[in-house]
């Protein structure tokens, strides 16, 4: 679960669309079994999990893919690269290597990084599948991405949304506030 609470966020819609993302980019197995996925550095298997050991900074290390024929700085529930990481900080207003790598910082992040490459107002809409299809050019998880990693399935993208979404507009989620309605048009 993410850890911006969806008032700050802008929604239910945002937060199950991050934690979707999460499941697509980390699997829910490795978010089960580390931070919810908040110190996984790429590379990581269940079997195999590599972690960071302090959310001061990225962890900014280069990691072999041999598998892929990729190195890569990926790390975090959304899997930054260290450069994406950089700009996003500088966005949000921060010196170079200033902001901390918490959840909340890597959810706020995340939702800048959404809203500069035009899928946040899709994903507030309720449009999650264009927003799936613009994020694909950002993160090789999701369908159409073409990086030559695995992609996850748009049906099963949208079932997690969904069911994520269910859980944060809950009248039982303690941090949705009363009043917040969400638009989220994704089919099952």
């Amino acid at each position: 679960m993410c850890r911006i609470r969806p008032i700050d966020a802008g929604g239910p819609n945002v937060c199950a669309f991050l934690d979707m993302l999460a499941v697509s980019e980390i699997g829910a197995r490795m978010l089960a079994m580390t931070d919810d996925g908040y110190d996984v550095i790429v590379g990581s298997t269940p079997q195999h999990p590599s972690l960071m050991k302090s959310y001061a900074d990225h962890p900014r290390q280069l990691v072999r893919l041999p598998a892929l024929g990729i190195k890569s700085t990926a790390a975090g529930r959304y899997q930054f690269i260290e450069r994406t990481w950089d700009g996003l900080a500088k966005s949000l207003g921060f010196a170079p290597r200033a902001m901390n790598f918490e959840p909340q910082s890597q959810d706020r992040a995340c939702i800048e990084l959404l809203r500069q490459i035009k899928a946040y107002p899709q994903i507030a809409g309720g449009n999650i599948e264009g927003a799936i299809r613009i994020a694909n050019g950002t993160w090789a998880s999701l369908p159409g991405a073409g990086f030559g990693q695995h992609e996850n399935r748009m049906s099963d993208l949208v079932r997690i949304f969904m069911a994520r979404f269910e859980h944060y507009r809950s009248p039982d989620f303690s941090n949705v506030q009363a009043g917040v309605e969400s638009t989220a048009k994704a089919e099952t």
